[in-house]
């Protein structure tokens, strides 16, 4: 899966949570890319660097899957997250992909916070307080307990929402997120 560039890539595929067996420091971790090989509790990856990760898949791991979304689907109270990108001057920063979260879900992991989509990207998990389109397009201002954020919606943001998934769906080449915790 290549989640850095397009969340439309990624259309139909998975986001596996799960844990890598502790380390001692426990060091969260990200992977993004195709699924290699799964064998009983282990699932490879072909991480987006280029080399396989080997996840040891916890026997209870969630699995979700994405389906695509549009951004008239984002509506004010909505609880969504947005990886986004600096902006130069006064312009908001813009989007480069957009989740909208099941109202369930809604407070999860909020707030703003550095993101390895890019350089320099940030992903906001927060609550839309405000949707406007304009002349310049949409934007959203997203609301969250330390603060607030305005993002603008470039056309053809890939939006998703989550989609039911179950590890049948595990199979070489589906594109997958993992977020984990470092061996």
């Amino acid at each position: 899966m290549r989640l850095s560039r397009s969340m439309s890539l990624v259309v139909g595929s998975l986001l596996l949570a799960t844990s890598w067996a502790q380390a001692q420091d426990g060091q969260p971790a990200r992977v993004r890319g195709t699924i290699a090989a799964v064998e009983g509790q282990t699932l490879s990856v072909t991480s987006r660097e280029g080399p396989v990760v080997k996840i040891q898949m916890a026997p209870n791991v969630g699995l979700r899957g994405i389906k695509t979304a549009a951004a008239s689907d984002i509506k004010p109270g909505d609880y969504v997250g947005v990886a986004s990108a600096p902006a130069s001057g006064s312009q908001p920063a813009g989007a480069l992909e957009v989740l909208i979260f099941p109202a369930a879900m809604k407070g999860a992991n909020e707030g703003s916070f550095p993101w390895d989509l890019q350089p320099n990207s940030t992903m906001t998990n927060a609550t839309v307080s405000n949707a406007v389109e304009n002349v310049s397009g949409r934007q959203l201002t997203l609301t969250y307990p330390t603060g607030s954020k305005t993002v603008s919606l470039p056309t053809n943001i890939p939006v998703v929402t989550f989609a039911d998934a179950s590890a049948a769906d595990l199979k070489p080449g589906a594109p997958v997120f993992v977020p984990a915790t470092k061996a």
